[in-house]
């Protein structure tokens, strides 16, 4: 896969799949034909982060089907662990990809998670985009904790709608938590995170260049200092401490001889 001898690589024990964005919609697609249940986690250092302080979601992250690379340091990270050729799957890319594809193969969809102002401008966005896609059904569950009778109501809910694949734009850890107590659900679920709001167009995203020089947590901090100085400005040198010692350990690793 992407001519590199690895499948995938451990980043501070989070497991970061070697994948593209065809490669994606391309197991995406057959798992929706096998009917199969299961998730997908596109890890940012946020995700990998949030793993590496708190165990018990690190096993949910890496029970995934596919856990894509969302930011350019894991991307990098990757790269620096011998996936010369990975390059950057970002979740809200990722779901504009596979619209384009379900719109393609009459693919039904469901969106779960915003406000249902955001899903409302976000069916309208999508639909203007690809006019074939298939949006069977649209929910924003309220912000607290669901009860357990919440949950199974709505699983029914996306059962009943049909919808081979389920967007789901909760956040994280709420997204991977979620889809993680759904498994069970014959739908593929996809985290896609802040996709809603940017696909809404409620947030405005990051100019390009600022995300391939790893800079976009800078634009989303200036944009939401409040709701995100914690993420970035604790996160960040977190993982490059973590991740720098991580490198140095696996260089200087004793070979073993046989």
């Amino acid at each position: 896969m992407l001519g590199s001898l690895f499948s995938h690589q451990s980043i501070l024990g989070t497991r970061i799949d070697a994948t593209s964005y065809e490669d994606a919609c391309d197991r995406i697609q057959t798992w929706c034909e096998q009917n199969l249940s299961c998730y997908i986690v596109a890890a940012n250092v946020h995700v990998v982060m949030t793993g590496y302080w708190r165990k018990r979601y690190q096993r949910i992250i890496n029970q995934a089907k596919l856990i894509t690379p969302d930011g350019m340091p894991l991307v990098w990270g990757m790269r620096l662990l011998g996936m010369r050729r990975q390059r950057r799957v970002y979740g809200p890319d990722l779901m504009l990809a596979w619209c384009d594809r379900a719109a393609q193969l009459n693919i039904p969809l469901f969106l779960y998670g915003g406000t249902e102002n955001t899903l409302q401008k976000l069916k309208f966005n999508l639909l203007r985009q690809f006019p074939d896609l298939t949006i069977v059904g649209t929910y924003a569950p309220p912000f607290r904790s669901l009860t357990p009778e919440e949950e199974a109501r709505d699983r029914a809910m996306i059962e009943s709608s049909g919808a081979k694949v389920v967007l789901v734009g909760l956040g994280c850890p709420k997204q991977e938590e979620w889809m993680s107590r759904q498994q069970g659900l014959q739908a593929v679920m996809i985290g896609v995170g802040a996709a809603f709001r940017f696909h809404s167009g409620e947030v405005s995203q990051s100019p390009r260049w600022m995300m391939q020089m790893g800079l976009e947590w800078l634009y989303r901090l200036v944009t939401e200092p409040k709701r995100l100085w914690r993420r970035y400005l604790i996160n960040n040198p977190s993982f490059l401490l973590l991740f720098g010692l991580q490198v140095l350990h696996q260089k200087f690793k004793p070979v073993k001889n046989f």
